[in-house]
């Protein structure tokens, strides 16, 4: 599209094309809005994209995010999304560190799940592991069909779940007495608690339950907890969305860097060389807000927030093959079938935050597998499916963006992947390395992106996958809920601008809710 084609004034202008802009923009445009959306790289999608990340092999990584958990099923229906998401057999298999056995927890084998407890001597937590899945999962249906409807009370939430002893456990109290009143081997407690952590830096105990919001977020998705394959993926629920968004009529402008905000409307931008303006009746701002207030005009020094903090490293790794297992009692497609937890254990967890807040990368460095190609092979070319390649993608916990600075980025990196990639040796029969694929450069297919490469990537200040801390699913007592913007959780103090992205209350993660709650606001303010 030429820069002559784009409106000058419009109902929308939306700053950000992740994928919360998008379900904005579609939404908007279907009600007869006209909208323009903004997006600074050359494609859309955000952080919700795929990439043949290794020349030479036609494999579509889902390369930042890879899950999907919290997109509501009313948010594909309403806006008729070509998408199809594929439940994994296996929730997780996590080794015992220093033995050849683990935990599989086998969704569709009861019987050995209750095996797998007892060979790692934790025979008497598979009752309480279960108890614990089943208060979570009440909270899950009770809460999970309020994300995309108007903001509750706290009072309003807690009545709605109607049991008082698991929201104490787990909204009230630190996640630490949850796990430990229910179990008490220290790898099954450490289990429970990866929940809480994914891109938190924080401890089962702390008071500021920042983990406790992190873990909410985790476990409600879909009224179930699961966490579902995108067929395609992730670059295929995006590509879904921005169907759905032009074919509604919005406009979509990529390669178009938003420069300032204007409390009255007005977006500056830059796109081919050229600097322009749009004018509108509501700004959506799918960007963090941090990085908002370094574009609205009328902020002050006084007005600036503190940068968010991320807390991970990704790697992603393209194999001729599965590795073989120390555990040979598990098959690599089970263990690598659901989240293959690795140096996961509760104590270990908490040394790992000790290790990091003194400035070290944590050795052993927690992290988490996930093999999208064993559930969607698709995401690999009929060559490679045949070879019996495989993706596996790695998320590091408790590697905080203080570690990482401008100078040390590219050491860190190389750091930060060999400690990856040693914690994964060590619960495996053969080094990983070894089963690497190469490029056409004869380069190992592996790829690491800091939390600063993330930023620099994708505009995600700190790398917070989050854009900023996790705010519960609802409002305090007595909060203002006067305006739409504020009964959707979207409210700047600005009232023609609205956050659609991660930052907005109950957004984070691939769940679109942060734009479908924005542009309910705008309909709503509007009607």
């Amino acid at each position: 599209m030429s820069t002559a084609a784009l409106p000058s004034e419009v109902d929308v202008v939306i700053v950000g094309g992740g994928h919360n802009g998008l379900v904005a923009a579609a939404y908007l445009a279907k009600a007869g809005r006209s909208v323009l959306l903004l997006e600074r790289l050359e494609h859309t999608g955000g952080a919700a994209v795929s990439a043949q990340a290794f020349s030479g092999h036609d494999a579509r990584l889902s390369r930042y995010s890879y899950l999907v958990s919290l997109l509501p099923q009313r948010i594909i229906d309403d806006l008729g999304l070509d998408i199809t998401l594929l439940r994994r057999r296996y929730s997780s298999y996590t080794p015992l560190p220093g033995t050849s056995t683990g935990l599989l927890i086998d969704n569709g084998d009861a019987e050995a799940t209750a095996d797998s407890f007892a060979a790692i001597g934790a025979e008497s937590d598979a009752r309480g592991f279960a108890d614990f899945q089943q208060r979570t999962a009440r909270l899950a249906e009770s809460l999970w069909p309020s994300l995309t409807e108007p903001l509750m009370t706290r009072s309003e939430a807690k009545a709605l779940v109607a049991d008082d002893a698991s929201w104490n456990a787990f909204i009230e109290n630190p996640l630490a007495g949850a796990i430990e009143a229910d179990v008490a081997n220290d790898l099954v407690r450490g289990v429970l608690l990866t929940d809480g952590l994914i891109g938190t830096f924080a401890r089962a105990s702390d008071e500021d339950l920042a983990q406790n919001r992190c873990f909410l977020y985790h476990v409600i998705g879909g009224g179930t907890g699961d966490w579902d394959v995108p067929v395609g993926g992730m670059g295929a629920v995006s590509g879904a969305l921005w169907h759905a968004a032009t074919e509604s009529g919005a406009t979509i402008a990529t390669g178009a860097e938003v420069t300032s905000v204007d409390p009255d409307g007005t977006v500056a931008f830059t796109i081919d060389g050229a600097d322009q303006v749009v004018r509108a009746q509501r700004v959506l701002s799918n960007v963090a807000p941090f990085v908002l207030d370094r574009l609205l005009v009328e902020n002050s020094a006084d007005d600036a927030r503190t940068q968010p903090e991320g807390a991970q490293v990704k790697v992603n790794l393209l194999l001729s093959r599965l590795p073989k297992l120390l555990d040979e009692t598990v098959s690599p497609e089970a263990a690598f079938g659901g989240t293959f937890h690795i140096h996961e254990g509760y104590a270990e967890l908490d040394r790992a935050v000790d290790d990091a807040a003194s400035g070290a990368i944590p050795s052993p460095l927690p992290a988490e597998i996930y093999c999208h190609s064993l559930t969607d092979p698709s995401i690999l070319s009929p060559e490679l499916q045949a070879s019996g390649a495989h993706t596996l993608t790695v998320f590091g916990l408790h590697v905080p963006s203080r570690l990482i600075t401008d100078e040390n980025n590219d050491t860190m990196r190389e750091r930060l992947q060999a400690a990856v990639l040693a914690s994964l040796n060590s619960v495996l029969a053969e080094p990983i390395e070894g089963c690497l694929l190469r490029d056409d450069e004869g380069r190992p297919c592996i790829e690491t992106k800091t939390t600063l490469d993330i930023e620099r990537a994708l505009g995600m200040p700190g790398g917070n996958i989050f854009h900023g801390p996790l705010s519960w699913p609802f409002v305090e007592d007595g909060s203002p809920l006067g305006s739409p913007a504020e009964r959707w959780g979207v409210a700047t103090r600005h009232e023609r601008i609205l956050v659609c992205g991660s930052g907005a209350r109950r957004g984070g993660a691939v769940s679109g809710l942060g734009g479908h709650n924005a542009a309910m606001a705008v309909l709503e303010s509007v009607s």
